[in-house]
């Protein structure tokens, strides 16, 4: 299984659960140098084929661009990798169930076991604190560093107004944290609506986060999606 067909398998996984649509990325460290990381060209993520995968350094600069469009938000990506050695796979998608919590005051909590990492922290980047007047895309890297300290160690971070990025030691992680991250919004809203103002809802304690996150891997829902994902791509007999 080659890098390259994990990442447009992802790519496609993430438009088939709506957490990306004509625009959103993902990346993934090289494994054959950690100072580099691949990333598709812009394009939009269901029509990624392996041929529009590019290789970038970690100050983003592409390798051997050949004529193709590099992402111009690709600074999440590059100043991601620089500042976490931990993370090997970076998602920014505008996932619409997150959003709103990226311009109100309620904070997004931990409610449902397969986002249990929410409990570790999900930030909110203000881009207005880097720079005022933006059109909200961290397209430079003094933007991509703020992002990044604003990430700080969390599995994920709200990007105000814009959507959010999600990171992992993996891309199947990172991936999965990305779905399961609008399904807990999703699920969120929906138990704010049931309880009304002052209603009770039961969150996941801080137990509960700890004795979960480390086995959320998503080694089965994995393959699953990958394969699925690349018979798409094979020509129909």
């Amino acid at each position: 299984m080659s890098q390259t067909e994990d990442l447009v398998a992802a790519y496609r996984i993430l438009a088939e659960h709506g957490v990306i649509d004509a625009y959103g990325h993902v990346s993934v460290r090289s494994d054959r140098d950690p100072r580099r990381y691949l990333l598709a060209r812009s394009l939009a993520p269901e029509m990624v084929m392996p041929e529009d995968i590019m290789e970038y350094d970690l100050d983003s600069n592409p390798i051997d661009p050949r004529g193709r469009e590099s992402v111009r938000e690709r600074f999440i990506h590059g100043e991601i990798f620089k500042a976490r050695p931990d993370v090997n796979a970076v998602v920014h998608n505008h996932s619409p169930s997150v959003v709103p919590f990226s311009v109100t005051a309620v904070a997004m909590r931990p409610l449902f076991h397969m986002a249990a990492f929410v409990g570790e922290g999900v930030p909110n980047f203000e881009i207005r604190d880097a720079e005022k007047g933006t059109d909200l895309l961290v397209k430079t890297p003094y933007l991509g560093q703020a992002l990044a300290k604003t990430l700080g160690k969390s599995p994920a971070a709200l990007m105000r107004g814009h959507g959010s990025v999600t990171v992992g030691e993996s891309l199947p992680r990172a991936v999965g944290r990305s779905i399961y991250l609008e399904m807990s919004a999703r699920m969120q809203l929906q138990a704010i609506a049931i309880a009304g103002a002052g209603g009770k809802i039961t969150y996941l304690d801080e137990q509960e986060v700890r004795a979960s996150v480390p086995n959320q891997d998503y080694a089965r829902a994995w393959p699953m999606w990958r394969a699925h994902a690349l018979a798409r791509l094979k020509p129909q007999a």
